[in-house]
């Protein structure tokens, strides 16, 4: 079996725009006609740039390989140009097409993908989601009230969330993201993120976990001030409570609170991961499958976790292709906590698939077709072309913030 062909789709996200503006998407075909998907999770550059970033990738070291060949194809492609190091952009290309790699594999054997990686361990994978606002683009005006700055809107989607199933609910209200973070919080965002936390939890009672957000946000002193102000409500975690540079500063804010801190969605690679590890900076880590360097560095990262007592919740903020390969790590990982949702995988996400994801009561039950279970809907993709040039996400760049 050899690789042959690669075809890349850039896919726009209509609005609201969960999960980002685009998805990039690449397919690979084998010489006797097997095909696999994967998608590719880079904010860095502009989409189609991105594509024709992964089409030099799979024609220098793809094309021509068998793709049951994961470890040689991931050496070449994370040591070409005299690299070996931790790169994002090329990472995210190598996560999609392992990812394809794995499809086709699967698919071959007869099998899905996490049979292939130590077996089902998972009947059923718990899952949360995000609070989005009900209508219109993700990012409403911030002057008017709305689920990011008030926190009884906020309740009433956790409510809403929770009676269609969900046990656990994640928001940030804890003030627009610059670059120039981290930062002290403010005396309002500390307020706001308090007054989010006291009024969901009262909303939901036990019925749900609350998963609080930040972007990395803060210095190591402004994320000990905001994490005092929430251990009162128990929550689940406190997710990347400063920037990623440095996990020795984040493991200083783990050892200061009692909320279990999260990180990993900006991370790649084995060897980033393991700096986290290494210096207890969180036990909860968030790889993104679209990005961390593919299905077999997750698992690698996932059992690196369990010598440390550390749990792994994939990270998902882009398209269906990726949320497949993390159901695919997730049900073969012992030491799965609990796996991100877009909603419900509804509209474009179970669009976009020739048969949807299977959500149910808060959980997510595994694909049993072989490769990632579930297989792109080219003409789908083809209807909704993304012809922009934006990158996939944005941080503010004036770094003024009011008291």
């Amino acid at each position: 079996m050899k690789l042959d062909q690669i075809e890349t789709f850039v896919v726009g996200n209509p609005p609201p725009r969960h999960g980002g503006r685009y998805f990039i998407f690449v397919k690979l075909v084998t010489r006797c006609g097997t095909v696999g998907y994967g998608e590719i999770y880079n904010a860095t550059f502009g989409p189609h740039l991105v594509a024709e970033m992964a089409r030099d990738v799979f024609q220098r070291q793809f094309e021509g390989e068998d793709p049951h060949h994961i470890e040689r194809l991931w050496h070449k492609t994370y040591g070409a140009g005299y690299t070996q190091r931790p790169d994002v952009s090329v990472m995210g290309v190598l996560s999609g097409l392992e990812m394809a790699c794995w499809d086709i594999i699967g698919k071959a054997a007869g099998k899905p993908v996490y049979e292939l990686l130590g077996g089902r361990v998972h009947e059923r994978l718990r899952s949360y989601t995000y609070l989005y606002p009900n209508d219109g683009d993700v990012y409403p005006d911030p002057d008017t009230p709305n689920v990011y700055n008030d926190p009884d809107i906020a309740a009433a989607a956790a409510i809403k969330a929770v009676e269609q199933g969900f046990t656990a609910v994640k928001f940030d209200p804890a003030g627009p993201y610059t670059i120039y973070d981290g930062h002290q919080p403010s005396l309002r965002d500390l307020d706001r993120s308090e007054g989010f936390c006291r009024t969901i939890r009262e909303a939901v009672g036990d019925r749900a976990d609350l998963l609080f957000g930040t972007h990395g946000q803060f210095t190591v002193s402004g994320a000990k001030r905001m994490a005092r102000r929430l251990e009162a409500y128990d929550l689940l975690w406190f997710e990347e409570p400063i920037p990623p540079e440095k996990p020795e500063d984040m493991a200083e804010v783990a050892r200061y609170t009692s909320i279990p801190v999260a990180t990993g969605e900006r991370l790649c690679t084995k060897y980033e991961f393991s700096r986290v590890l290494d210096t207890r900076a969180a036990s909860i880590l968030q790889m993104n499958l679209g990005r961390v360097g593919g299905l077999l560095e997750a698992k690698k990262i996932a059992a690196m976790a369990e010598c440390h007592s550390a749990q792994v919740a994939p990270h998902l903020y882009c398209g269906p292709l990726v949320a497949l390969a993390n159901i695919q790590l997730a049900t073969c990982s012992p030491n799965f906590l609990v796996l991100e949702s877009i909603r419900t995988f509804d509209g474009i996400y179970s669009d976009l698939l020739t048969t949807p994801i299977r959500w149910e009561n808060g959980y997510v039950l595994p694909s049993c077709e072989p490769g990632l279970g579930h297989d792109l809907d080219e003409d789908v993709a083809r209807a909704h072309p993304y012809e922009g040039n934006e990158l996939h996400l944005g941080l503010q760049e004036d770094p003024a913030r009011p008291l």
